[in-house]
């Protein structure tokens, strides 16, 4: 299987609930994962984050540029340390940064200078820049994610909702 990426909408009073978790790790999860089959606005970018935060800021998202949209659209802005899994979160006040930042990426030119040799040397997740992989399909399966991420940005803006980011 593997570590997949999801965001989804995520209510105020949901939001409140992670701020103030205390609980047991499994118990956070078990209601991430409630949520998940709950959400109205849900994006699945499967194995590509990492990938898709290397094209948009030159760094895989184990170094996640605090303040930084592009940067938070993949990995959120505020992740919960006492977990295993990777859940993080990003206020309704963000949102729109986001989409600016998104919407004023060039991922053409990116995508031109898209490196198979870069991604391994970033040791990026999945594994798969050394070996024989149609890299066109790659980059096309990039820009779609990354084209589905600012339409998700906007339904959740247009919602006045928050998101949930799960890598796991």
């Amino acid at each position: 299987m593997g570590m997949i990426a999801n965001y989804q909408y995520l209510s105020n009073e949901n939001l409140n609930e992670m701020k103030h978790f205390n609980g047991e790790e499994d118990e956070i999860f078990e209601e991430v994962e409630d949520w998940n089959e709950e959400a109205e606005i849900l994006l699945d970018i499967d194995k590509m984050w990492d990938v898709l935060h290397f094209v948009l800021t030159g760094v895989d998202s184990s170094e996640p540029i605090e303040g930084n949209p592009l940067s938070e659209a993949v990995v959120g802005v505020t992740s919960l340390e006492e977990v295993s899994e990777f859940i993080a979160y990003i206020e309704k006040d963000r949102v729109a940064d986001i989409i600016f930042a998104l919407e004023n990426f060039d991922i053409d030119a990116a995508l031109e200078n898209f490196s198979m040799e870069a991604c391994k040397k970033a040791e990026l997740y999945p594994d798969i820049w050394d070996k024989d992989v149609d890299v066109e399909g790659i980059k096309k399966e990039i820009y779609i994610c990354f084209k589905e991420m600012i339409d998700f940005y906007k339904q959740i803006l247009e919602a006045n909702g928050n998101v949930l980011v799960t890598i796991y």
